[in-house]
């Protein structure tokens, strides 16, 4: 019989599959991929992608409708702008007429209702006129502006300052902020001439 001392089997270590892999992972240098976190940041790119979009499309779709009221506002404006062209001479012929009548005409009580309704006449279709944005320059003793006024001579004048209007040889319209036509007129002679005020001729 042996005198040995009976010894114990050695136990065998238990293996973590856990730890294992997370040592694997560790000794090849390489993170863990979580797949569902690529997804999400793929996705999220993909909505900030077609939100850019859909905002740049809200803005040219209002850029649009921008443009549409002021071209509908400048139609609404301007529409008249030939027509009005073409009333001015008759304007300006039935103005002179009524400037030619002498005033004994008009105490003449044969012909003084006539006159009066000639002037109504007159006076209303200016109404007319500025009913429709259409508005009348005479600028007599005003600054000469360039972009209102046509000069057709100058002259001096004692006591006036270069550049004043000193006769209206025919009277400027506009309409709405447009030129229609230039007032033509005489300026007192002296100085540069000066304007500041910006009006679109583009009528």
């Amino acid at each position: 019989m042996s005198n040995e001392p009976d010894q114990k089997p050695e136990e065998t270590p238990e293996i973590n599959p856990e730890a294992f892999a997370d040592q694997a992972q560790a000794s090849e240098g390489t993170a863990p991929v979580d797949l569902a976190a690529v997804k999400i940041a793929a996705l999220e790119a993909e909505v900030a992608e077609w939100k850019e979009k859909m905002m740049r499309a809200l803005a040219d779709a209002e850029n649009t409708r921008r443009r549409s009221v002021k071209d509908r506002e400048d139609a609404g404006k301007y529409a008249v702008t030939s027509f009005a062209k073409d009333l001015l001479d008759f304007s300006d012929n039935f103005h002179r007429a009524l400037a030619a009548i002498s005033p004994e005409l008009h105490n003449d009580e044969r012909i003084a209702s006539i006159i009066t309704g000639l002037e109504a006449m007159d006076a209303n279709l200016l109404k007319t006129f500025e009913k429709h944005g259409i508005k009348k320059i005479e600028p007599l003793d005003e600054t000469f502006n360039p972009n209102f006024h046509e000069v057709m001579f100058e002259a001096p004048v004692p006591g006036k300052p270069a550049g004043i209007v000193i006769q209206v040889v025919e009277a400027g319209y506009v309409i709405a902020d447009r030129l229609l036509r230039a007032a033509k007129v005489g300026i007192s002679k002296g100085g540069p001439l000066s304007g500041d005020h910006q009006v679109d001729k583009s009528a």
